[in-house]
């Protein structure tokens, strides 16, 4: 799932962002390094809205096929739920934070405190030799929990001590789409981030899950089409996307390798072909951040 699309906020996110900044607040050259199929760096492409009577922030997220958190994140008249009529505020053209740089951090610094890879966030600021003053990381949710945000992460699933000892599907599956920065839709297109890996699976395979836990969402969720949500101890948590039957609900206690629902194609799945979009976050002052599903399914196959 391509990370412009809506996800639901969980009980337990945790947030790591700045107090917005304007493009226009960075006082390098905004030159843009990139090669011209990257197109224009993303804060280079935010366009303006006017809130007319009868928005909300949910609907103009919707609208713009983003999650309500970004726009609060970029638009501070917002962060307390409400949109006031005849606001101008910023759409950025996918999810993700406005961050300020320190003084002397490179690209790999920036991928080490957001987790986000290092390409990705290079590719949505310009290709620059070193980031500017401010940059935009896709993929970070924004949250009102810490609105100062924080440049240290305190909290990361190592997937050698807590892998995913489940696999999603009832046999291995070959993966049509992986994690990371990547051209959706077999190549075509602008390159955008893959907070998954999808597996490809005839529609009405049944789907299991990871590991033990907690159900936490159950059901349509835009671009996701029908989605699962499982909380796991230690900070984990699984989702299942684009799902064509559902069968648990939220609050059930699921089991390792419990059956809960069937590959589907619903939604708007980024794959061409019936599969099963497989997500594993772990949480941390970020968020619930993606990280690499094949990294935690390989850590339990080696620890075997």
């Amino acid at each position: 799932m391509i990370l412009s699309r809506w996800l639901i906020l969980l009980p337990t996110l945790f947030s790591l962002t700045l107090t917005p900044w304007s493009a226009t607040a960075n006082t390098e050259p905004q030159t843009n390094n990139c090669p011209a199929m990257l197109g224009l760096p993303t804060l280079d492409r935010i366009q303006r809205h006017r809130i007319a009577n009868g928005e909300t922030v949910e609907s103009i997220a919707a609208q713009y096929e983003l999650k309500p958190e970004t726009l609060m994140g970029m638009n501070p008249p917002l962060q307390g739920g409400l949109a006031p009529v005849g606001t101008e505020i910023r759409i950025p053209p996918v999810d993700g934070i406005e961050v300020r740089v320190q003084l002397g951090q490179s690209w790999n610094d920036l991928e080490a405190i957001y987790k986000i890879p290092a390409a990705a966030i290079f590719d949505n600021n310009g290709c620059l030799v070193s980031p500017p003053l401010v940059v935009f990381v896709p993929g970070v949710i924004w949250s009102s929990t810490n609105p100062e945000g924080s440049r240290t992460v305190t909290s990361f699933v190592d997937p050698t001590l807590n892998p995913v000892p489940g696999y999603p599907l009832p046999v291995e599956a070959e993966p049509i789409l992986r994690f990371g920065y990547t051209r959706l839709n077999s190549g075509s297109g602008e390159p955008k981030f893959h907070s998954g890996i999808d597996y490809k699976a005839a529609i009405g395979t049944p789907v299991l899950a990871g590991d033990n836990g907690v159900v936490v969402f159950a059901g349509d969720r835009g671009a996701y089409g029908n989605l699962i949500v499982i909380n796991h101890p230690g900070g984990k948590q699984t989702r299942y996307a684009h799902l064509s039957e559902i069968s648990v609900t939220v609050g059930e206690q699921v089991r390792q390798s419990q059956q809960i629902g069937r590959v589907g194609y619903s939604g708007n799945p980024d794959s061409s072909e019936p599969h099963l979009h497989f997500e594993v976050r772990a949480t941390s002052e970020e968020g619930w951040v993606a990280e690499n599903p094949e990294d935690f399914i390989r850590a339990q196959i080696l620890g075997r």
